[in-house]
């Protein structure tokens, strides 16, 4: 796939800054909010709880995967449930010590956004997600989490769920995305793909389009679907 910077050049553009979808699909953290300093310092706690060492650590793939997939690498079977809720735990905890906050152009994109054309659809466990989106005041319609698919992304299963629900042909769906593994899910799934490069550098993802932020974009609804365009 040919990864476009600041432009779209894709079978559904309508022009080569705009993408034309029935539903639009988000990663929470990293695409809509920042918790990249919450999830640093709670993962840190954990880790020196249970033990495990800086190099231990940094072998382990973390952003966009599930809490589960993430310590199922770093212990044993026997310990993964309770470490698990110990990390959701003190991700919870930290939400109202600043552990979240909206990144630019998500209020303004999603205000303009009906209820059931979009949904968030994040490797956050439920608890998780509703205390981190109900922080900056998101309330999604459709809320898909950790909890409620047995593989995490990369694996298409979350998107394709979130097309479900939403009733729409997964063709007709464009995923928002900051991390690799989301991208990876949302191709996997069949869907266009928008990187936003929040927590990676612009040349590490792969995507139909990447663009700095939401601010990067408007969205235009009609009876036909949305029009998502790159701002002049």
């Amino acid at each position: 796939m040919t990864t476009i910077h600041s432009q779209a050049l894709h079978p559904q553009a309508l022009h080569p800054q705009a993408l034309h979808a029935q539903a639009l699909l988000f990663d929470n953290d990293g695409t809509l909010v920042s918790t990249l300093a919450s999830v640093e310092r709670c993962w840190t706690r954990w880790a020196h709880e249970y033990g495990i060492t800086a190099e231990q650590f940094a072998r382990v793939p973390l952003h966009g995967r599930t809490a589960v997939e993430i310590v199922g690498d770093l212990l044993p079977a026997a310990r993964v449930a309770a470490a698990v809720a110990r990390v959701e735990q003190l991700e919870v905890e930290d939400v109202p010590n600043g552990g979240v906050s909206l990144l630019p152009g998500t209020r303004e994109f999603l205000d303009a956004l009906p209820a059931d054309r979009w949904a968030v659809v994040t490797s956050a466990t439920h608890r998780l997600a509703e205390a981190r989106l109900a922080a900056v005041g998101i309330r999604p319609k459709t809320l898909v989490t950790a909890d409620d698919v047995s593989r995490g992304k990369p694996d298409p299963e979350p998107y394709l769920l979130a097309a479900r629900t939403l009733g729409v042909d997964p063709a007709a769906c464009v995923v928002f995305e900051d991390a690799p593994a989301g991208l990876a899910a949302g191709r996997a799934a069949g869907m266009t793909t928008v990187a936003l490069a929040t927590t990676h550098r612009a040349e590490e993802l792969d995507a139909d389009l990447v663009v700095e932020n939401l601010s990067a974009l408007s969205a235009l609804v009609t009876d036909g679907g949305v029009t998502v365009s790159v701002r002049g």
